[in-house]
């Protein structure tokens, strides 16, 4: 008849498709269920009489199930470079920040000590400028030396010298100080005494006013007045004394004194 069964064992093998969908079906079950068994039953259970067609369905799904696998295996392998790329981004960000806090820090380190030299530098140029002596008058000279006699002084002889100076010339401290008298002296007129710090004194006499008062610190150069004529005077000049102490009569030389401090005259 034209409507005839089919003969017996001449089933038709499942396409590659349904054994691959079986293998997939079937590893979900193992999945699940942990029996190989399960593998092959979803996708076969048409004809459980045929061992043949069983056998080679059972073969496709392991087939299918190590393809299953090798595309575990690859997705583990990309999720694990994945992995290693971010901590490798991460160590290198980690590094980048570490090697950048080292080099503000060297550089902070760098700048304090160079504004700590510098810092440095300006105190001891400070110390030497404060140690160091200048002439009361500028481009000056002495015109009257010390102890040179005459009825002029009432000791008999010059107690200072005298720089030669016209009227209104800027008087300045010789050196570092503070100033213990500063006004009218009698035969020295217009006066300023000055303690240094090495305890000796300078005296400047005869000036037409004075720009410092008692108990000032005075630096090296310091206008202390305008040099004049008031008291015993002659003419305008400056007349200058060193001293061992503050009263008269503990003078010493002027120009000795100076030189001693460094003062070309």
């Amino acid at each position: 008849m034209a409507f005839g069964s089919r003969a017996a064992g001449k089933h038709r093998g499942s396409s590659r498709l349904s054994r691959k969908t079986a293998g997939y079906a079937g590893i979900a079950a193992l999945a699940t269920t942990g029996v190989v068994g399960s593998l092959a039953a979803p996708a076969f259970a048409a004809d459980n009489s045929n061992n043949h067609s069983t056998s080679d369905n059972a073969l496709g799904a392991v087939v299918v199930s190590e393809d299953l696998a090798g595309d575990i295996e690859d997705q583990a392998a990309s999720q694990q470079r994945a992995a290693e790329h971010a901590a490798a981004k991460a160590q290198a960000e980690a590094d980048a920040k570490q090697r950048a806090a080292e080099a503000k820090r060297l550089a902070e380190a760098k700048a304090k000590a160079e504004r700590e030299a510098a810092e440095r530098a300006a105190r001891e140029e400070e110390r030497k400028r404060l140690n160091t002596f200048v002439s009361p008058l500028d481009g000056s000279y002495v015109s009257t030396q010390y102890k040179a006699g005459g009825g002029m002084w009432s000791s008999g002889s010059h107690t200072g010298i005298d720089f030669h100076a016209a009227s209104g010339s800027t008087v300045r401290a010789v050196g570092v100080g503070v100033v213990v008298e500063a006004g009218w002296g009698g035969a020295y007129g217009n006066n300023v005494v000055i303690k240094h710090n090495d305890g000796t004194y300078t005296q400047y006499g005869h000036m037409s006013s004075l720009s410092v008062s008692v108990g000032q610190q005075v630096t090296p150069g310091q206008q202390i007045g305008l040099s004049g004529s008031t008291g015993n005077s002659s003419g305008p000049h400056l007349h200058f004394e060193a001293r061992t102490g503050a009263d008269y009569g503990s003078d010493i030389d002027p120009i000795a004194y100076l030189r001693s401090h460094g003062v070309s005259l």
